[in-house]
């Protein structure tokens, strides 16, 4: 096994386990279960597509977790980030070329909150810029099919509201681009305000954002605003930090399609990007793009500060279906980042 550190804006997890795990530990290990609480955290998701023609996993779809869905075993709250409405009516609006190279669209079934459910989620955060591919019938859908299904959405106004041993938790949405589904990270006093606000009447507050610049040249984080197809997609240092400040007591980020660096911020983690996730057939899965974590985290439900965690390797294989990486290629990426 190799040693783990912590840097100021990162968590380099050089920590492996025979089963090819990354383990990042704080000075606090030795809690019983009752006062922890563990957080299962995925990046982007995308089943595949209906429209304008079918473009969707082999058998329906069915098993497209299964490789890596006991990972997800013993979490408290199963998070991930999904990319794309769960419609089967809807007509996107946003592209005016189906399939462009330069716009994407994406109209999952709404069947497949089924395969979601069976892998373990609990909250998915539709605060991203793909909820309205379907226009808001398509967003609208994607609510009532994930609550149908159990699993609780966020993004603006929805927050996902659980009771995990005896705490109460709330998880809001953010993203760049602002709606109805979605408050806006380009806001940090209004951000802090309502992270201020959910403090108030809940004991253990994560914030999950959307924002940062995308591909391979997005691996390195920088001090300010990022730019990417001319919008600007926020300061997501100063947006993670400045929460944390508000009183969240951890941040999620997704966005990027890469993994990005991690930090313990006031003794908050922060995950700055989880990468691609499952990205089905779409998606450039080039490089860094492939590469993936699951980020199993233990918090102390009384502080919410960080405790210890891990990260299972994972790669996009097939299209874009997750499996388990026993060679650990995604732990040598937090050395090109994070050092800003």
């Amino acid at each position: 096994m190799l040693r783990l550190y912590n840097h100021p804006l990162l968590i380099l997890c050089i920590f492996f386990t025979l089963w090819g795990s990354c383990g990042c530990k704080s000075a606090y290990t030795e809690t019983n279960t009752n006062s922890t609480l563990t957080i299962v955290a995925v990046g982007d998701i995308m089943m595949g597509t209906i429209y304008p023609v079918d473009i969707l996993p082999p058998d329906d779809g069915k098993g497209i977790f299964k490789a890596i869905q006991g990972e997800f075993k013993d979490g408290d709250i199963v998070f991930g980030n999904l990319e794309g409405s769960l419609c089967d009516e809807g007509k996107p609006v946003k592209c005016k070329v189906p399939l462009s190279k330069n716009c994407f669209e994406f109209v999952m079934p709404t069947r497949y909150a089924g395969h979601l459910k069976e892998a373990g989620f609990s909250v998915l955060n539709i605060a991203n810029n793909h909820i309205l591919d379907a226009g808001f019938e398509g967003a609208e859908s994607t609510i009532t099919t994930l609550r149908n299904a159990g699993i609780q959405v966020t993004g603006g106004e929805r927050i996902a509201n659980l009771a995990r041993h005896g705490k109460k938790i709330a998880i809001p949405g953010f993203s760049y681009k602002a709606s109805p589904y979605a408050c806006t990270i380009l806001d940090i006093p209004g951000a802090q305000e309502i992270i201020s606000r959910l403090k108030k009447d809940h004991d253990i507050v994560i914030v999950s954002f959307h924002g940062g610049a995308e591909g391979k040249h997005a691996l390195h984080i920088p001090k300010g605003d990022e730019t990417f197809l001319e919008e600007n997609r926020g300061s997501v240092i100063k947006f993670a930090r400045a929460v944390i400040d508000a009183g969240a007591d951890m941040v999620i980020g997704h966005g990027p399609h890469v993994l990005r660096a991690m930090e313990v911020y006031k003794g908050k983690l922060i995950a700055y990007s989880l990468g691609n996730f499952l990205t089905y057939a779409l998606f450039n899965l080039k490089g860094p793009n492939s590469l993936s974590v699951i980020l199993r985290v233990r918090i102390d439900a009384a502080t919410g500060s960080f405790l210890d965690g891990t990260l299972v390797p994972v790669h996009l294989v097939n299209g874009g279906i997750p499996e388990p990486d026993p060679t650990g290629a995604c732990a040598g990426a937090p050395r090109q980042r994070g050092d800003s």
